[in-house]
C-alpha cells in the first residue's frame, strides 16, 4: 500500500499558507488516506472540523511507500 502526504494550508488574499501537514502511512486509496488526514489534523489541533484551522488540502503520493 502507497503512503501519502497531506498538507494544510490556509488562504490569504489568495495565496496558500501552510499551516500543517500529516503523513499516512498506509492507506488503500488517496480517498481513504484523506479522509485520516483531515480526522488527524483535527484532532491534533483539539477542533471538530480541520476547516476552522485551513482552507484546503493537497495530497501527495509518496514513492518510498511499500507495495
Amino acid at each position: 500500500m502507497p503512503s501519502y502526504r497531506v498538507a494544510f494550508a490556509k488562504e490569504i488574499m489568495g495565496v496558500p499558507f501552510t499551516v500543517g501537514s500529516v503523513e499516512i502511512a498506509r492507506a488503500r486509496d488517496a480517498g481513504r488516506a484523506l479522509r485520516a488526514a483531515e480526522i488527524r489534523f483535527a484532532r491534533q489541533h483539539g477542533i471538530g472540523d480541520w476547516r476552522l484551522r485551513a482552507d484546503c488540502s493537497h495530497i501527495e503520493t509518496n514513492a518510498l511507500g511499500n507495495s
